[in-house]
């Protein structure tokens, strides 16, 4: 039975030492995922999985653009206030303003893209297309990011894992009226979404922001999407057509609290502890965890195909996470 208490504070803990300032400690050692990294990662990909629910979910209420702007303005000020407490200054933000902005803008493109694809395609599809980023982000890192190449078994293990999500989501049934065009047109703003989250990644790692404290990170990340988006929608009309539901508030307290200022949070301290690669291909499960939600909390089928495409799924992440020889944990 999993300690959730003794995770959270393990989690906290994680999070406290990612933070301390970088004058102050050694530079940071990544390494191959422990057991303590996969278990976090197994709650972050489940907690991400349910996201693209949760916003499909109340899409009746409040536009998916919306939805993602507010919360991203929200979680902003969170973090920042975090941030704050945490010793981060002006001075720090200014120190690495370009790659903050870049990384903004990336966190904006993303999410708007997934606002964006979630009004032609199911909140299923949406999670596989997005989560097509470890594979553009691995191959980035492997050429940019010294200690960050895959070796034959890794290859390997992005292959299965790709195929097992194809395997699980290629055979829809299209005899039902379904709009397959729309459906073209969402997936192909997901794997869009995906190269966004993979860029993004791939400029904090190869820039100063690697080094920095994730709250830092994040604080330009949401400040900027939350601004640009709210904006869009508001453009859009999404602001004005907002209904309020003990659903929709629901709803935006997990995407708020929950992904955009825990989750996220959580993802760049790991992302400063361990390989990137591997984590990025961990991540494989958010997929999962998305089409079970879907099928569970909006009715979407689940195929025989699914299961087998999970089971390959499973099969990558192993082969991609096992540490070897050189990256295992001395403790």
């Amino acid at each position: 039975m999993i300690h959730w208490a003794r995770l959270f504070a393990t989690a906290r803990r994680m999070t406290r030492a990612t933070t301390a300032s970088p004058t102050d400690a050694a530079p940071a050692t990544r390494r191959a995922l422990d057991a303590r990294g996969s278990l976090l990662m197994l709650v972050f990909c489940a907690a991400l999985g349910l996201q693209q629910v949760a916003i499909k979910a109340v899409a009746a209420d409040i536009a998916p653009l919306a939805q993602i702007g507010i919360r991203s303005l929200l979680a902003a000020v969170l973090v920042v206030g975090v941030a704050w407490a945490r010793g981060v200054r002006p001075t720090h933000a200014r120190a690495v303003f370009w790659p903050g902005v870049a990384a903004g803008i990336g966190f904006a493109c993303e999410f708007s893209l997934v606002a964006l694809g979630l009004g032609y395609t199911t909140a299923s599809h949406m999670s596989v297309f997005l989560y097509t980023a470890p594979i553009f982000a691995a191959l980035g890192l492997h050429f940019l990011v010294p200690g960050e190449q895959l070796g034959p078994r890794h290859w390997a293990g992005i292959a299965l894992a790709f195929a097992g999500i194809v395997c699980a989501m290629a055979p829809w049934q299209n005899s039902n009226g379904t709009d397959v065009a729309g459906l073209i047109i969402g997936d192909l703003l997901g794997t869009l979404a995906g190269l966004g989250w993979a860029a993004t990644t791939i400029v904090i790692r190869t820039t100063r922001l690697s080094e920095e404290r994730p709250v830092l990170t994040l604080s330009y990340q949401l400040t900027i999407a939350g601004v640009a988006l709210v904006l869009v929608a508001g453009l859009f009309g999404d602001l004005s057509t907002i209904r309020v539901t003990p659903l929709m508030l629901a709803s935006m307290s997990f995407q708020t609290l929950g992904i955009a200022f825990g989750m996220l949070l959580l993802w760049f301290a790991l992302l400063r502890r361990y390989l990137a690669s591997r984590l990025g291909v961990f991540s494989f499960l958010s997929p999962v965890f998305g089409v079970l939600f879907g099928a569970l909390l909006l009715g979407e089928p689940l195929t025989a195909n699914f299961v087998l495409g999970g089971i390959a799924i499973l099969a990558g992440v192993v082969l991609v996470s096992a540490p070897t020889r050189r990256t295992r944990d001395p403790a």
